[in-house]
């Protein structure tokens, strides 16, 4: 068994779909079926479930699984530390974050990490929080950022920051003049809301829930940057992260308004494997992050 052989039957546990770990692989779907049933002979046993849609691991396929994860860890763990031994210091770091952490956030951690290690890399993926974690645990990805933070067995939850949350509206919207907002100026207005399925929309329904104050949801989605295409159009407020909103304030798209008493802040944090060996570029860009973090707390 070979090491891509490895990979593509991880690929396909994860998935639970050949099509999918094939395409992950850049194999035919016929050659990834041929692999499965090749080892399925070699080890006596069948892997894979094939009665159920999508596939579905037998018990001596969760053994394989683990075995194949456990060899391409220890890989390239093996890989980082012989890197270290010869002095290499450049590197790749994969990350995968939430969309709505800034391009420009990473942009200046990319430079940071650059000017530290002017070899490393940094590649961004942007996708949904649940896809963020998948990354993750399939070791696509070295470092995930996400809303509300969850650890697990697997998976450790750095905290990074927390976000202020206020009113978002257009400059032409009745209540875009007030310095500071009720919650019962609120109360009835059209409101564009974060899909329900995400954390971050939970939270504000529930502050606005806890304090008895009702908004009429005209739109939901599940990103900031269409949220805020939404509110620009006028007609509509939110409740968004200020962080998220400075290029816009900054242009007169929109504003931000505080609402009194309100406490709402979205803590972002830093996921990755437990077990994983982060390489060095890895770390560095990691260490980047918290002395960012620690400097704006200070500020």
């Amino acid at each position: 068994m070979t090491l891509a052989q490895l990979r593509l039957f991880r690929d396909i546990a994860h998935s639970r779909s050949v099509s999918r770990g094939a395409r992950a692989n850049e194999v035919s779907q016929s050659a990834a079926s041929q692999h499965v049933q090749e080892i399925e002979r070699l080890l006596e046993t069948p892997l894979l479930d094939r009665s159920t849609r999508p596939l579905a691991l037998t018990d001596a396929g969760r053994l394989y699984y683990d075995f194949c994860r456990d060899v391409l860890r220890r890989e390239q763990d093996f890989q980082a530390a012989l890197n270290e031994l010869k002095g290499r210091v450049e590197g790749t770091v994969r990350v995968a974050a939430i969309y709505s952490v800034g391009i420009l956030d990473m942009s200046r951690l990319e430079q940071g990490l650059s000017r530290r290690m002017p070899e490393a890399e940094l590649l961004v993926e942007y996708l949904r929080p649940e896809k963020v974690y998948e990354a993750v645990q399939s070791e696509q990805a070295d470092l995930g950022v996400v809303s509300y933070p969850a650890p697990s067995k697997e998976v450790a939850a750095i905290p990074w920051r927390e976000e202020k949350m206020m009113a978002a509206m257009a400059p032409t919207h009745p209540l875009a003049a007030k310095a500071v907002l009720t919650l019962q100026e609120l109360a009835g207005q059209d409101f564009v809301a974060f899909d329900e399925d995400l954390r971050v929309g939970k939270e504000v329904q529930r502050y606005l829930r806890r304090n008895k104050t009702h908004v009429n949801v005209v739109m939901h989605f599940d990103n900031i940057q269409t949220m805020k295409e939404a509110v620009a159009l006028g007609a509509s407020i939110s409740i968004l992260p200020i962080r998220v909103l400075g290029s816009d304030i900054e242009q007169g798209r929109l504003k931000a308004i505080p609402i009194k008493g309100c406490t709402l802040v979205r803590p972002l944090g830093i996921i990755h494997l437990r077990r994983k060996h982060l390489n060095r570029a890895t770390q560095v860009f990691l260490e980047l992050m918290r002395e960012e973090a620690r400097a704006e707390a200070r500020s």
